[in-house]
């Protein structure tokens, strides 16, 4: 046996490992009882809430405050990787879309964060609003069916 053949052999064997340790991690995931959160579930509530402090503090027009949550907003923590995938899986050929959702809400919160900081009160409204339909679009796309998906409403 070649060297080449060999290698790919074993790229083979490894990817089939991968591919067997998730499918089980899966399949006992979906075969609990009880139906289990996915980690998504608590990024968007860690999200909203970091909205909620933004939207109270445009209304105090604390720019700094704005300025320091944008980056939590921007940076948002990603699932683990086995639900990463799961999710992406959903999406199917949709998956575009909502990577360039989730690029575009990171894309305003950034800016948003570069606008508080030179305390641009109207800037900051309207990218705040820029920031919320990007939000709006992505769960208008993917909520009802990504709910009924994986938590059978």
């Amino acid at each position: 046996m070649t060297k080449d053949v060999w290698l790919k052999r074993v790229a083979l064997v490894v990817l089939m490992t991968i591919l067997t340790a998730i499918s089980s991690a899966t399949w006992a995931e979906e075969n609990d009882s009880a139906v289990k959160a996915l980690s998504l579930r608590n990024i968007m509530q860690e999200l909203s809430n970091s909205m909620q402090i933004v939207i109270d503090a445009i209304y105090r027009e604390d720019w700094e405050q704005v300025a320091g949550t944008a980056p939590q907003i921007a940076n948002h923590p990603q699932p683990p990787i086995a639900e990463k995938m799961r999710i992406l899986g959903f999406a199917g050929s949709n998956v575009s879309n909502f990577k360039s959702f989730d690029k575009q809400t990171h894309q305003a919160a950034k800016e948003l964060e570069e606008i508080a900081m030179r305390k641009d009160g109207k800037g900051v409204i309207a990218q705040f609003a820029t920031l919320q339909k990007s939000c709006l679009a992505c769960h208008q796309s993917f909520r009802k069916t990504f709910k009924e998906h994986f938590y059978g409403k």
